[in-house]
């Protein structure tokens, strides 16, 4: 019987990143040095998904992002909560693979009969022209997952980007906020999750040629 399997963006983003530490992390539970977590930004994006509920009990997008994005926010509130849970979120089994993939979202618009991925993203600094490149795997992802459950997509997803602008009285904090439109991919999502199971299921694989944490080891072990 085959050891169960369930990936999530997260996991498959560090798959990308370097197979030997994705192989060593859900195999043998040997994880990469953790440093400390900022939890600002968990903190904020629990903020933002309060902020945004309270639009969608109005049937409204937040003045910030209307015009700028298509379509607008999905109303099923207890759905959505379903979504954002960690434990539960967006599942799909797949039988051939004998693996599940898993994805939580932030949010999700609705444009006709379409789902549109949503995703919160807080910065200390204004979003670069490739900022978005980092996340089209947990997109790519997000999308499938919609796509296996049922759900038409457009093709499309959405970063909203959140970077401080300035401080204003009585301790508030004004943020830029940049709306995002990404092409996203189902195929290369499950390419991804395929390609990461495989790799489960081997031998210990190599290293990235540019993992940092497999290089430090390296040099741990020869040192001593």
């Amino acid at each position: 019987m085959l050891k169960p399997i369930t990936l999530s963006p997260s996991a498959l983003n560090l798959f990308l990143e370097c197979p030997k530490c994705f192989w060593l992390a859900q195999n043998k539970r040997i994880h990469r040095p953790a440093g400390a977590f900022p939890s600002l930004p968990g903190g904020i994006d629990a903020v933002l998904k309060k902020y945004f509920d309270k639009f969608r009990d109005k049937g409204e997008l937040p003045p910030e992002i209307k015009g700028k994005v298509t379509g607008r926010l999905l109303d099923n509130q207890e759905l959505l909560d379903e979504w954002r849970n960690n434990r539960k979120g967006l599942r799909f089994y797949d039988k051939d693979l004998e693996a599940e993939l898993m994805g939580a979202l932030d949010d999700c618009l609705i444009d006709g009969e379409y789902f549109i991925p949503v995703d919160y993203k807080t910065r200390g600094w204004l979003a670069k022209d490739d900022s978005h490149s980092y996340y089209e795997n947990q997109l790519n992802v997000y999308t499938l997952l919609l796509e296996k459950n049922g759900y038409k997509h457009r093709g499309f997803a959405y970063l909203i980007f959140y970077s401080p602008n300035e401080a204003v009285g009585e301790a508030k904090i004004l943020f830029n906020v940049e709306p995002r439109k990404v092409a996203v991919d189902s195929e290369a999502g499950y390419r991804v999750f395929q390609s990461a199971v495989k790799i489960l299921r081997g031998p210990q694989p190599k290293s990235h040629s540019a993992c940092q944490f497999c290089a430090w080891g390296n040099d741990f072990i020869n040192f001593e």
